[in-house]
C-alpha cells in the first residue's frame, strides 16, 4: 500500500493534466515502511528532460534529483518512487516503463490523462522475480478524481 495525502496527490494529477499532451514526472519523498508498504510526505515536480517521445516516455531532471536527494541527507525521508503520466493512455506501466526501471526498488505512480483530464492514478512496484510489475493499493480511501477530494 501506498498512503499519498490528498493535496500531494492532487499536486501531481494537476501537473499530468497541466503537462497533456506530454507526460509530466517527479519524485516522491517519504518513507518505506516495508518493501510494499510506502507514506509519501513530498513530491518534487520536474520536467521532463527525456529526448524521446515525451507523449510516452519521461525522464526527472538529474538535477531535481541530485538537490533533492543532498537536501535530505540522512534524514528520516527519502527517495522512494517516481511519478508520471501516460496521456490518452491508461494509468499502467508501458513498455517503456518496463525498459526504464532503474530503481528496481522504487514505487511508481502513474495518472492516465485522457482529453487532457486526469482519468485514473494507479500504483505499482517491480518485481524482480517476474521482471514485471505489480499493481499495489493506494490511500485507504480512494481519491476521488471528479471533485478533487
Amino acid at each position: 500500500m501506498i498512503t499519498i495525502p490528498a493535496p500531494l496527490l492532487m499536486s501531481i494529477t494537476e501537473a499530468a493534466e497541466a503537462a497533456f499532451p506530454m507526460e509530466c514526472c517527479g519524485l516522491l519523498v517519504g518513507n518505506e515502511e516495508s518493501p510494499m508498504d510506502f507514506e509519501i510526505t513530498r513530491v518534487e515536480h520536474s520536467a521532463n528532460y527525456s529526448e524521446g517521445d515525451q507523449r510516452r516516455s519521461f525522464l526527472v531532471d538529474p538535477k531535481v534529483q541530485f538537490d533533492l536527494m543532498r537536501d535530505l541527507g540522512d534524514g528520516p525521508e527519502k527517495i522512494v518512487g517516481n511519478f508520471h503520466s501516460h496521456p490518452g493512455g491508461r494509468p499502467e506501466p508501458s513498455e517503456h516503463d518496463r525498459q526504464s526501471v532503474y530503481y528496481p526498488d522504487h514505487v511508481w505512480v502513474i495518472v492516465g490523462v485522457k482529453d487532457g483530464s486526469a482519468s485514473g492514478v494507479a500504483a505499482f512496484v517491480f518485481d524482480r522475480d517476474d521482471e514485471d510489475f505489480r499493481e499495489i493499493g493506494l490511500n485507504d480511501q480512494p481519491y476521488n478524481l471528479e471533485n478533487r477530494s
